[in-house]
């Protein structure tokens, strides 16, 4: 079995395939968050034990990974680089196969700078489906904010980022909201509260480009 991180092997998967008929690929794009297990090319090497070898691959998403590096990090005091932790992310996918039996899995690599750790943090929230950006525009009259907060937010949602986008308009202004909750079940009740005190809001999906600074 192969593990790697989903956002380049979505074309990897799709290419699947011909590797399994013993033909070599390129990627055209990579991403190298998990830069240990990141190449556009497998090696010579690599690729001869591979075609011997291979029966599956699994694709764990980004998000898995720093949940499980920031799981590893919190319970057991271990560190690891996203490499490192690639190979313990999919066990999820794989418990049905190894349920009963004795596995091990390859913690390698540490070689991770404890000032990433917000950007991992921030990737295994949105993961979980806890944290989210909106852009909400406020009426430019007093009160507003305070009805957000009282009416609209839950008693465990948190405002993690609010800033003002456009602030020419003297009747409304847009502003950009983070927040993150409790359980990943709070949001349909929190779109809802938003509707229903009447906001102008737009959720931002990971498709904008404006969610690629943010995340």
């Amino acid at each position: 079995m192969v593990v790697r991180q989903v956002q380049d092997d979505l074309v990897f998967l799709q290419r699947l395939d011909p590797i399994l008929a013993l033909t070599d690929v390129t990627l055209d794009e990579l991403h190298t968050f998990v830069d240990g297990a990141a190449v556009r090319r497998a090696g010579q090497l690599t690729f001869e034990l591979c075609r011997q070898h291979l029966d599956r691959v699994v694709l764990v998403p980004e998000g898995r990974i720093c949940t499980t590096m920031i799981e590893l990090y919190q319970n057991e005091g271990i560190i690891t680089e996203p490499a490192g932790a690639l190979a313990l992310s999919a066990l999820e996918d794989a418990a049905r196969d190894i349920k009963g039996k004795t596995v091990v899995c390859i913690l390698s690599g540490g070689n991770n700078d404890i000032l990433r750790y917000p950007e991992i943090m921030e990737r295994s929230l949105v993961y979980q489906g806890r944290k989210h950006y909106f852009i909400i525009e406020f009426a430019q009259k007093p009160g507003q904010l305070r009805q957000f907060v009282d009416d609209a937010l839950g008693p465990t949602d948190d405002i993690v980022r609010f800033e003002y986008i456009k602030k020419t308009n003297k009747e409304r202004g847009a502003a950009l909201v983070g927040i993150e909750l409790k359980n990943k079940a709070d949001l349909a009740p929190l779109l809802t509260r938003m509707e229903q005190i009447q906001l102008n809001f737009r959720p931002l999906g990971s498709e904008e480009l404006l969610y690629d600074y943010l995340v």
